[in-house]
């Protein structure tokens, strides 16, 4: 049985562009393939939570070799989407650090539904603890309202 939703998606405009490419490209430095993460639909830190969606598309540089045939997201791709939210929430919360943000890990990772090229997946952070030199999110992924993954990202300070 997948999680509680950390929040109610139907309170929010999916279509919302809070903060588009340019300003995630802004905040993130993650370029090219790797940028994966479309929109920002709400970024709430006195909530302690942030809406992001990552649109897939039969271009994608995983579609051609994860299951010829059948392509499907691989689930440390959803994961990497879902730390690269957590990352722009860290970088705006903490804009004055001027230090690497990276992934330090991840634990109680359950993959419950595919992301198919052409999938919109929406990604929801929820902060456990945002400290400068660290922080700890429960992250979860749904496509069209169905939960596709959640998992606890950790990021830390490197080097």
């Amino acid at each position: 049985m997948p999680p509680a939703q950390f929040v109610d998606l139907a309170q929010f405009d999916l279509d919302h562009v809070e903060f588009g490419a340019e300003q995630i490209r802004a905040v993130n430095p993650h370029r090219y393939e790797f940028e994966l993460l479309s929109t920002i639909i709400a970024y709430r830190p006195e909530e302690g939570f942030i809406v992001g969606s990552l649109q897939t598309t039969p271009e994608d540089f995983w579609v051609r070799g994860h299951i010829p045939g059948n392509p499907l997201m691989p689930g440390v791709v959803m994961v990497e989407a879902a730390a690269q939210l957590c990352s722009f929430y860290w970088r705006t919360h903490f804009p004055d650090v001027d230090k690497f943000f990276g992934f330090g890990g991840i634990e109680e990772t359950s993959f419950r539904n595919k992301v198919l090229p052409g999938d919109r997946l929406i990604l929801v952070g929820k902060s456990i603890q945002v400290k400068t030199r660290r922080a700890i999110f429960g992250c979860q992924g749904y496509v069209n309202g169905t939960m596709t993954f959640d998992t606890v990202i950790r990021g830390l300070i490197v080097g």
